[in-house]
């Protein structure tokens, strides 16, 4: 078994996250414990009513809700919703919440059996339950307990990256409504925007798009760019976008780019530790030998490391970003220094062309004149009129250029019409003070 505790600031949000999964069919309430009423006797109003009426106990407390997440391993689909209420119960009891008003939901929208348990840490009397640690010092003990109590499959460290760990969406499964679409969207960011050090949109698309997620603010003249909107989409084989978009406020945790940008700030300190190693791991396949950009890339996915490049439409790499799974930190090359950027890592790999020869800027001419590529065609002969008589006369087609384009004046050329004429000053005559 694996917990997963979210402390929040909205029981709103939270009670409205499961009570929309029991609307679109993919979840059920199986229990209300310490509330007047069993859980199908009671309509939303009451439930959501009787927390917020224990939390108005302590106003001034922010984090005063708690969502758990209780998941138990593939294999173990035969569990009933008594045996899933009794170690909801027995967790809670060992969490220290044994007396709270706790609503257990059992989802059934994942690959494995889960249950979501919504409640607040104001007690009764209004002192508050302290969350600080909770996960280590009450989770972890109580979740190994459970699993020999219950005879759960138990989720060693090792065992629980294997059977939860994230993968891409399926594109050929979702349907492409957008209950279906949110859903499958939901699952990754839930495992990503809190876990990844990202600084910038291009980072943080640099690991969802591992998953055919992309988070899109559309482009610089659109409503949603211009209004500080986003969305996000479902990536297709050839990695377009597929789908129905739905917009970031519209998910349970709000990833909008305001959320974002305040991630971007905490993230840019947490992930300065973990700069080393990326840099290491890179610089270690160099060390007497140069790999090809392909060889880097597979040797760097080796080691954790994913490499993201960028390329224009015309096939040419102008951006690098690691994403290193291990740390769960992401980089874009300049961040870690000039040498680990696009240009430099191309040419440690050998590749001398990073940019195309015929759109290679030429070396600059003398000064005052325009810089244009070489061109490599045949003089042209072109006939030009000398008083009555016609005569062949060599112009380079380079030469024809220089001309149309030379300014006819020169850059710091002023008319004379436009120039400011000087000021007289006028001599201020002494007037004595004792006038």
């Amino acid at each position: 078994m694996v917990a997963v505790i979210k402390p929040g600031h909205s029981m709103h949000r939270i009670f409205n996250y499961n009570e929309n999964k029991v609307k679109e069919g993919v979840a059920e309430c199986i229990g209300a414990e310490n509330f007047p009423l069993n859980a199908d006797e009671m309509s939303l109003k009451i439930k959501l009513g009787y927390l917020l009426k224990r939390m108005e106990l302590r106003e001034n407390v922010k984090r005063n809700s708690l969502h758990i997440s209780l998941n138990f391993d593939p294999s173990e689909t035969h569990l009933s919703k008594e045996k899933l209420m009794g170690i909801a119960n027995v967790y809670m009891q060992k969490l220290g919440f044994g007396e709270q008003p706790y609503l257990v939901y059992q989802h059934h929208d994942a690959g494995h059996p889960h249950i979501h348990i919504v409640t607040t840490n104001i007690q009764s009397n209004g002192n508050r339950i302290d969350l600080h640690h909770l996960g280590i010092r009450k989770s972890e003990p109580a979740r190994k307990e459970i699993e020999k109590m219950f005879g759960l499959v138990v989720a060693d460290a090792h065992a629980r990256s294997e059977a939860f760990r994230l993968k891409p969406i399926d594109v050929k499964k979702v349907q492409y409504g957008r209950t279906e679409t949110k859903r499958a969207i939901t699952n990754v960011l839930d495992a990503v925007l809190y876990k990844y050090n990202y600084t910038s949109l291009p980072e943080l698309n640099a690991v969802l798009k591992q998953y055919n997620v992309l988070a899109d603010r559309g482009s610089e003249h659109s409503r949603i760019f211009q209004g500080g909107g986003l969305v996000y989409r479902i990536l297709g084989e050839d990695g377009k976008p597929v789908g129905v978009p739905i917009k970031a406020s519209d998910f349970y945790a709000k990833p909008t780019l305001k959320f974002l940008e305040e991630k971007y700030i905490l993230n840019d300190t947490k992930r300065q530790p973990f700069k080393t190693r990326v840099k290491n791991e890179i610089d270690r396949l160099f060390i007497g030998k140069t790999p090809t950009l392909d060889e880097l890339v597979k040797q760097l996915e080796g080691k954790g490391i994913h490499v993201a490049l960028r390329q224009n439409d015309a096939g040419l790499i102008y951006g690098v970003t690691y994403v290193d799974h291990q740390t769960k930190s992401v980089f874009n090359g300049s961040a870690l220094g000039k040498q680990y950027s696009a240009k430099a890592v191309q040419e440690r790999c050998g590749f001398k062309e990073a940019v195309k020869p015929d759109l290679r800027p030429q070396p600059a001419q003398k000064s005052g004149t325009t810089s244009l590529p070489t061109q490599t065609a045949k003089p042209d002969i072109t006939p030009v009129l000398q008083g009555t008589n016609t005569v062949p006369v060599t112009i380079s087609t380079g030469s024809i250029l220089d001309s149309l384009l030379q300014p006819e004046q020169a850059a710091d050329y002023i008319p004379g019409q436009l120039k400011k004429k000087g000021r007289k000053k006028r001599k201020r005559k002494n007037i004595s003070n004792n006038q």
